[in-house]
């Protein structure tokens, strides 16, 4: 038994095995006893079992296998149910058993006997489950199961499929329900924009609102009513949200900082990071939180082209616009394989940077950019999602708050307090900006705008009512 544990596994049986030394230890008889009919008798010992092998690799059993995941996407640690539908189209075979092979974040690759004891029609069917703590695309198979010759000399083991991908999506972290949706109606509830050029005559106020733009605040009406009063001329419409998603390598990734992905798992590796992770969480979030309010979304990076161009899930890679629960699908679907671009040479490409141009495409946050947020121009709030930067990117990227009803922007690097600089920047463009790490409570995060709003119309209507009491 030691002996054959030491012996190349699915080549030949233990039968075959037996065939081969016998044929070996008859062609030592024939030679020492000059007997041709030993002589015969081992070639034939050992070209049987070879032929045999020879036999079960050419001529493969067929078999066709049906593979659906349920749900279709996934999203990370939650389950999906694999249901598996093999049916023999080839001559019929004894009884095999077949494995379902897996990547190896997903545990052992789930057997099972064909055909199976209840199956109906030629076709056997299975089911197992599966769940990833990660997003990103599996290769989910293919079946392979183990064939035997005839005789049972010889073993064989080829698969029977391709295998199927599956997505494993972002999984949305609910959001605390704030004011940062942006402008709001008559009812409170309606999103609006304001019109492109209203006239003094066209100008009503209403009390100050959570939520409301300081940039709305009728300083006029404020100063006679001795409280924060914001202008009304805006027209129902469908709400907006626009998001900037930053997926610089450079932006994400320190000069010392590693990579990883699925770990060679499959083909799908994706180069991302704890940081460049928290912002692909944070976009879903945002995504469901504003989809859930009715807002149409549009993603865009740092360079104003479609945010998942470079996403391998991405259904429509060339586009940036969502809308409904299809589009809210098909941007978690997008976000499963997004990974970081751009050069892995942090300081190279920072000096080309500089130069305006990164591996021969626009420098992040140029005019192009602009245009695209001008196109749009106070629909809606704009979000930046951004990874660490130099101060002047965040210079650059500051007046780009103009162009959105409200501007928020999340930094996401190692070291928050080193990032001030940039926070500082940004808000004086007039964005509402705050510096996190990968460790950062997402919802804390969300809420801590909210928070600084109120804090700043508190401020403003203090100053106010100072300013109305102080005689003239």
């Amino acid at each position: 038994m030691a002996l054959m544990d030491l012996l190349p596994k699915h080549l030949f049986t233990t039968r075959g095995w037996g065939l081969l030394a016998s044929g070996v230890g008859s062609l030592l008889l024939a030679q020492i006893m000059g007997r041709r009919d030993l002589l015969a008798l081992g070639i034939l010992l050992i070209v049987l079992p070879l032929v045999s092998l020879a036999g079960v690799r050419v001529l493969k059993p067929r078999f066709q296998v049906f593979r659906e995941f349920n749900p279709s996407s996934v999203e990370t640690s939650s389950t999906a149910t694999v249901r598996l539908a093999v049916a023999r189209t080839g001559a019929a075979t004894g009884p095999v058993i077949m494995e379902e092979q897996l990547p190896p974040r997903f545990g052992e690759p789930p057997a099972f006997r064909f055909p199976a004891r209840a199956a109906s029609g030629g076709t056997s069917r299975y089911e197992y489950h599966l769940r990833s703590g990660k997003r990103g695309q599996f290769r989910i198979g293919p079946v392979t199961a183990e064939f035997c010759d005839p005789f049972g000399l010889s073993l064989h083991r080829h698969a029977i499929d391709d295998g199927d991908i599956l997505t494993v999506t972002p999984a949305a972290v609910e959001l605390p329900a704030t004011g940062l949706a942006g402008a709001r109606g008559n009812d409170g509830v309606t999103a609006t924009r304001i019109r492109a050029n209203p006239s003094d005559d066209d100008v009503m106020t209403r009390e100050y609102r959570h939520g409301d733009p300081m940039r709305r605040v009728h300083w006029a009406a404020t100063a006679r009513h001795g409280e924060l009063m914001v202008r009304q001329e805006e027209s129902v419409t469908t709400p907006e949200a626009t998001i900037v998603m930053d997926q610089r390598y450079s932006a994400f990734v320190s000069g010392s900082g590693a990579t990883f992905g699925p770990a060679h798992e499959d083909a799908f590796e994706l180069v991302s990071s704890d940081n460049f992770e928290w912002v692909v969480t944070a976009a879903m979030s945002i995504s469901a939180h504003l989809a859930d309010r009715n807002y149409s979304l549009r993603f865009l990076d740092a360079a104003g082209n479609p945010a998942f161009r470079s996403s391998h899930s991405a259904p429509d890679p060339e586009t940036e616009e969502f809308s409904g629960l299809g589009g809210l699908q098909s941007i978690a679907e997008s976000l499963a394989a997004i990974q970081l671009t751009g050069a892995r040479h942090v300081h190279g490409e920072r000096r080309k940077e500089a130069a305006g141009v990164v591996d021969g495409v626009e420098a992040p946050f140029d005019d192009h950019l602009m245009d695209k947020l001008a196109a749009h121009r106070l629909r809606g709030p704009l979000l930046a999602l951004l990874g660490n930067m130099p101060l002047a990117e965040a210079r650059a990227l500051a007046p780009a708050a103009g162009y959105g009803a409200n501007a928020f922007a999340l930094v996401v690097t190692d070291h928050p307090h080193h990032a001030q600089p940039i926070i500082e920047a940004l808000k004086l463009g007039g964005w509402r900006a705050v510096a996190v790490s990968s460790r950062t409570d997402l919802p804390a995060a969300w809420a801590g705008f909210d928070q600084g709003e109120i804090l700043a119309a508190a401020a403003a209507a203090m100053d106010v009512r100072r300013g109305a009491a102080v005689p003239r």
